[in-house]
């Protein structure tokens, strides 16, 4: 074995006679630590490069080099326009303006992303708090609350950069005041634990004690090159180009190969002292172009592994939390109140933080304001349970936690964790969509006028409570997704984003572009990079912080459209094109898919867009705009126009499937849903209560109604469910068909709590509800063990108005549906592909499920005749009473 020294120097010192006794040194000492594998030329021929086998590549184009197509997915789903194409190409090359701009103030899109950790308060570990701002057209940025008397000038921005910097970014500092008799610290760069490790380094050791404790740890000699860290640069550069170097190239000669430089400077060292800088030796192979592994002494190894500092000085380096709470009073404390104060052109102003994320909008009608959230580590929540691992199928429960409780007034978070999401798991659900989580001033709103993007509710709760409930959620094997609201905001000033700096544009465009047409609300100003700072890092926070594991980004047809999506739609693919096209919002939402599917891959997004834009789902390397999933909306349109306008004998069986299957090319990127909040809230009717209404179920004349109401609840819920897409959603409490609309409590009710709750003593005993929740916790248990959502799409074969008979397969499963109001079929031929036994696994029309039980158990085994029926070459004849499915 030889020992070798891997160094810069080893590699260029030129080919001349032994050095000075004290060259080893020299090259010791840019030692590096051991690397596993090195590539080098072990043969003093020049290296020659290796024949590739490959054949040659033909140039690629701009687009095929950045593996991006922005037109890709237009073949895909047979889109040839030309106006639609050019637009997407034009949208990709602004696209790279925008991220060359983007790349020019952060390193990459994660830190695009990265705001909150920076932006609003943040405790130093120099005993002092920092907060920061943006508010460009302030002309002076002070934060005011409980810990200063409210004083405008005591916490201030500094003059000059560090006070306001280019691009209109405030920062604060709030140092922490020493306790009566204490002195300040000796050194300034003394820091301290608040969080990690808030325990340690609380040993009483003082800093010159670690400091001269920390010389004990190295050996005579190892030190040499910390303390004289120029020694050896100065003397290889005298080497080189020093009086005595090769002053032409002549002079200089050839240089050797490493291996031949090394082994004659090692056989000119050999008598050298033993030194205690660490040996290194080499294996090499000999072959040309040589991977060699560079290995440490064992001997020497083992001596280092043994050794123990004296004092654990990466610790003590930094004092903890106790050592600070007794030297120091907290600038600001837990729990402290506080705004930002801003002198603007237009006179002073008092806001609540745009990154806060505690905030009580409205106490007791008094103004709003922040809340400083940090805890003592100690009372800190501590994760449990991992994320779930994502389904191949979603089931969706959706839900609002203000509204989930039976008493008639506002839940929160720990009884929402108590009380549903047992009851979620136990109905067969694998998932929750929360409504209404981010903080907004207005109860009424049902949570969609957000005021405070960075905060959870504080009507249901404390951070730490819901993060509480997303980990009892992840312990249950449930996925946690939030309804987001970044197509608008709420326009609020003192507590929400509107005239936060006294400007109109700060985060919003000006004019009617800045306003919604019909909600009140304000339209973010999506080309602005300051607010995609804003938004993006918002997405990661709630990622990161909260543990959520996907987002249902709301209503963008309000963002992507200039007109909010009022308008007419005929179908024409221009109309996707012109200019009512908002290009800056659709490259936000391309950048928000790209940055939280890298942050974690198996980040769900879904895309609530009435329009239903091209390439919602496709991939944005081919041009789109990245989601996981999108929302169907035409499906309960549907059937709320079915119930509301059409008598149950005039359904189109015709006009059913293609609404349920109009999607072709992105059928397993569908999310399905009968009915979903829209439906029951603002003014709205549930499907059981356009069903049933007042009706008395234990009256005699009532029973047809209750049976009709029951079947048809529970046939358009099995339809929905299984004949297309990858996802399902349910409201809240419609799972038993609750009877009542959601209103919220608002002047025109008297802000009365009576329709904002769930009855869910209802599916507690036998009856109605009872039994349509028994039928919908089968169906999801249906889905659990055949996998129909994430099976390939349905085959419908069967389409009969006048029968009202619709019949499907999907995978092995069959599907037969008979929405005709009076008339039952014997024997009714249906197409099947496959001969055998068929056996019926759901069937509505059982007594369990609130049906009449026509069919016996002995006919849920039926067996195909070779008979052809619906182009298929075997057929079924089934049984088919009237409003029944199986």
């Amino acid at each position: 074995m030889v020992s070798c020294i891997p160094t810069t120097p080893l590699f260029l010192l030129p080919n001349k006679p032994s050095l000075s006794r004290q060259s080893p040194n020299r090259q010791q000492q840019t030692i590096t630590p051991p690397i596993p594998r090195w590539r080098c030329s072990a043969t003093n021929q020049p290296p020659q490069p290796k024949k590739s086998r490959r054949p040659a590549k033909k140039p690629q184009t701009g687009a095929e080099r950045t593996g991006v197509d922005p037109v890709g997915f237009l073949t895909k789903l047979g889109i040839s326009n030309k106006a639609f194409a050019q637009f997407l190409r034009e949208r990709y090359k602004l696209l790279k303006d925008l991220k060359v701009d983007m790349f020019t103030r952060f390193a990459n899109l994660m830190e695009v992303a990265s705001g909150y950790e920076l932006l609003g308060l943040h405790r130093h570990r120099q005993h002092r708090v920092d907060f920061m701002e943006w508010a460009p057209g302030a002309r002076y940025c002070s934060l005011v609350g409980d810990f200063n008397g409210w004083s405008p000038t005591e916490n201030c921005a500094r003059e000059g950069h560090f006070g306001r910097d280019d691009f209109g970014y405030w920062l604060i500092i709030l140092e922490d005041k020493l306790r009566d008799g204490e002195q300040a610290d000796e050194y300034y760069f003394q820091e301290y634990n608040y969080m990690d490790d808030y325990d340690k380094g609380d040993n009483g050791v003082s800093v010159d004690e670690i400091l001269k404790r920390m010389n004990e740890y190295w050996e005579p000699g190892e030190d040499r090159f910390l303390k004289s860290r120029f020694e050896v640069p100065s003397k290889l550069y005298e080497e080189m180009f020093g009086p005595n170097g090769p002053q032409t190239e002549e002079e200089l000669g050839e240089i050797a190969d490493p291996e031949t430089r090394y082994k004659a400077w090692k056989e000119s060292h050999k008598d050298d002292p033993v030194s205690n800088l660490p040996p290194f030796d080499v294996i090499d192979n000999g072959k040309e172009y040589d991977i060699f592994n560079v290995v440490d002494d064992p001997v020497w190894r083992a001596k280092f592994r043994a050794k123990k500092p004296p004092i654990a000085y990466w610790i003590e380096m930094r004092k903890g939390r106790k050592a600070w709470l007794e030297k120091y009073i907290p600038a600001i404390s837990h729990g402290s109140r506080y705004r930002v104060y801003f002198n603007t052109p237009g006179g002073p102003l008092e806001r609540v933080p745009a990154w806060a994320t505690y905030v009580l909008p409205d106490v007791d009608g008094k103004q709003s304001f922040a809340v400083h959230w940090e805890p003592p580590p100690e009372s800190v929540y501590k994760w449990k349970n991992k994320r779930p691992q994502v389904p191949r199928s979603l089931r969706i429960y959706e839900c609002h936690v203000g509204i989930s409780g039976t008493e008639m007034k506002i839940s929160s978070f720990n009884e929402f964790t108590l009380r549903v999401l047992t009851h979620v798991k136990g109905a067969g659900y694998n998932a929750i969509q929360l409504i209404g989580i981010l903080e907004h001033k207005d109860y009424s709103s049902v949570g969609y006028k957000v005021t405070n993007f960075f905060a959870v509710s504080s009507r249901f709760g404390t951070p730490d409570d819901f993060k509480r409930l997303v980990d009892e959620a992840h312990g249950l094997g449930l996925l946690v997704f939030l309804d987001i609201v970044h197509s608008y905001a709420a326009a609020d000033e003192m507590v929400g984003l509107s005239l936060f700096d006294g400007t109109n544009d700060c985060y919003f465009h000006t004019g009617k572009r800045g306003q919604h047409k019909y909600w009140g609300t304000r339209m973010f100003k999506y080309g602005d990079l300051d607010v995609l700072h804003y938004l993006l890092s918002n997405l990661k926070w709630w990622v990161v912080e909260y543990q959520i594991d996907g987002f249902q980004f709301h209503s963008l047809s309000s963002m992507m459209y200039t007109h909010n999506g009022f308008a007419a739609f005929t179908g024409d693919i221009e109309e996707y094109c012109n200019q009512y096209v908002d290009k800056d919002a659709l490259m936000y939402l391309i950048l928000a898919n790209e940055m939280l599917h890298e942050l974690h891959p198996n980040i769900v997004t879904i895309a609530e867009d009435a329009t239903l834009y091209p390439g919602l789902c496709e991939p944005v390397n081919q041009g789109g705009l990245g989601f996981d999933y999108y929302v169907n909306l035409s499906v309960s349109e549907m059937w709320l126009w079915f119930l509301e306008n059409v008598p149950d004998h005039e359904w189109s069986m015709d006009k059913m499937a293609s609404v349920l299957s109009s999607s072709k090319t992105n059928a397993d990127k569908m999310l399905m849903y009968a009915e979903n909040h829209n439906q029951s809230i603002s003014g709205g009717k549930s499907f059981a209560e356009i069903l049933f209404g007042d009706i008395k179920e234990h009256s005699s004349s009532s029973e047809d109604l209750i049976l009709r109401g029951s079947s048809l609840h529970k046939m358009i819920k099995l339809i929905t469910f299984t004949i297309s897409g990858h996802a399902y959603l349910n409201f809240m409490g419609n799972e038993f068909g609750h009877p009542n609309k959601v209103e919220f409590p608002m002047p025109s009710n008297d802000f009365s709590f009576s329709l904002a709750h769930r009855q869910w003593n209802l599916f507690m005993d036998k009856g109605l509800h009872y039994d349509i929740f028994s039928f919908d916790k089968d169906m999801m248990n249906l889905d659990e063990n055949e996998h129909i959502l994430s099976r390939g799409p349905p085959n419908i074969h069967h389409v009969n108005n006048s029968s009202m008979v619709i019949s499907y397969m999907r995978g092995p499963l069959l599907f037969i549906f008979n929405f005709h109001p009076q008339n039952s079929y014997e024997k009714y031929s249906v197409g099947v592909e496959e001969a055998g036994e068929y056996q019926v696994t759901l069937n509505t029309d059982e007594i369990k499920y609130g049906g009449r039980g026509c069919i016996g158990g002995d006919q849920y085994l039926q067996r195909t005749s070779n008979k052809r029926v619906d182009g298929l070459r075997y057929c079924l004849e089934v049984n088919l009473p009237s409003r029944s499915a199986q």
